[in-house]
């Protein structure tokens, strides 16, 4: 047997051999591991903050925004029609029933359905609004068939994937990116007041809902063309239901929401109505929603851009706190200057909250797939709220009397409650989070 056999074969030579290939095993194993979490980590989103497709997407949310959410918040134009003339045998808080109202869409909207949503929706939505243009006069199940849910169900596929589809191109901007979408809505609701109260008497009901339509449809059909998602779809399994339904601070600004939007709108349907019976001038009649919507466009901007600084869940709060504060001014309003003022400071408040809640909603997210969810589980909630405001209100004004003081304070204390009820939210979140900045 030759040396160098003998020293291969040796105990110390096969201890160390032994070593070496365990140590190369163990090597090989690490490596191995690290390849497969390289392997099965999903890479770390990035977000342009913009870009021509995030820019469009904003531009197509805006259309979008001023077609649906534009003609749920001048539905005061409506109130003041159908309670003067073609359902004056209905009380208001019937006619309330008949404002469009949303559905949940959001879940949808995270599972890859947006365009689903968007071209089923325009479609629904434009199609009942040419079938509004035919009702009969006094024919209450007519109007709410088509303006009620027709409209109502097609406004829901639109709103939260329109809205959504920001969380695709935006994180640090997003409350901004929302705020601009949202300032459609604001716009548009101050375009349509002038538009039909200058049709109504001149064409008629039935033309002046088709020019509305014929809007709607040109509009949409843009935004159909210019929105597109950036993000796969997460998949049925990516949202975690059970976990959103226990998050407690969650679900306490969720109810913190339905409490503010239970009363927000009030004004919104009511303040042309208390123009017509306070005998204002026809101009401030007129103008007076007109220019509510308009400040709601300011208020749909400037306070996103703070809220991207301070934190939405700030400017939630402060702007819900001062648009229940701001809701008794509407008693005041007997005068055109009282009416403008009460007009600007409302309008820039309220449509602040309306902004920044979804921001709000969508910081509650573990993940960029729960984002639709959140919101649109929120708008969904609050959208009972929208609903049944109205006719609250409504009887609670009871016509002929009308009895004025009764709807305010309602509005009033339950824009309040909810307030205190977002407080309530956003300091357990912060105590979660360890940050003021929320």
């Amino acid at each position: 047997m030759s040396l160098t056999e003998n020293i291969t074969r040796s105990p110390d030579a096969e201890s160390f051999q032994g070593d070496m290939n365990r140590e190369s095993s163990s090597e090989y194993i690490n490596d191995e591991k690290k390849n497969l979490e390289m392997t099965a980590a999903p890479p770390a989103l990035t977000f342009p903050e913009g870009g021509l497709h995030g820019w469009l997407a904003v531009a197509g949310g805006f259309l979008t925004l001023f077609c649906a959410a534009g003609t749920m918040q001048s539905f005061g134009v409506y109130e003041n029609y159908y309670t003067l003339n073609s359902l004056s045998e209905h009380p208001p808080s019937d006619i309330a029933w008949i404002r469009v109202c949303g559905f949940f869409s959001g879940q949808l909207f995270d599972l890859g359905y947006f365009r689903l949503l968007l071209s089923g929706g325009s479609f629904l939505f434009v199609f009942s609004s040419f079938m509004l243009s035919l009702v009969q006069p006094q024919h209450f199940y007519q109007n709410f068939l088509a303006q009620g849910l027709g409209m109502g169900i097609g406004m829901g596929m639109l709103f939260m994937p329109s809205l959504s589809i920001a969380s695709h191109y935006f994180r640090r901007r997003r409350a901004l990116a929302m705020g601009i979408m949202l300032a459609g809505g604001s716009l548009g609701a101050a375009i349509y007041p002038i538009m039909l109260n200058h049709l109504f008497p001149t064409v008629g009901f039935a033309w002046a809902v088709r020019a509305q339509s014929f809007l709607y449809l040109g509009l949409l059909v843009i935004s159909n063309l210019i929105m597109k998602t950036r993000l796969p779809p997460g998949g049925k399994k990516s949202v975690d239901m059970k976990g959103i339904m226990t998050d407690v601070p969650y679900m306490i600004c969720t109810a913190g929401s339905f409490f503010v939007f239970w009363g927000l709108f009030v004004p919104y349907f009511y303040l042309q109505l208390f123009c017509s019976k306070h005998n204002l001038p026809t101009n401030i009649v007129t103008y007076g929603i007109t220019i509510l919507n308009i400040m709601g466009v300011v208020g749909r901007t400037v306070p996103n851009f703070f809220a991207d600084v301070f934190g939405p869940f700030n400017i939630a709060i402060f702007t819900a706190g001062l648009t229940g504060a701001f809701v008794f001014m509407l008693l005041a309003s007997k005068s055109v200057a009282a009416t403008v003022i009460f007009a600007i400071l409302y309008g820039f408040t309220s449509g602040g909250f309306v902004s920044v809640i979804g921001p709000v909603a969508a910081s509650f997210s573990k993940n960029i797939n729960e984002v639709g969810t959140r919101m649109g589980f929120l708008t969904f909630v609050s959208s009972f709220a929208m609903l049944t405001g109205s006719p609250i209100s409504g009887a609670l004004l009871h016509a002929p009397q009308y009895y004025w003081l009764r709807p305010v304070v309602f509005s009033a204390v339950v824009v309040l409650f909810g307030c205190a009820l977002i407080t309530i939210s956003r300091s357990m979140q912060a105590k979660k989070k360890g940050t003021w900045k929320l």
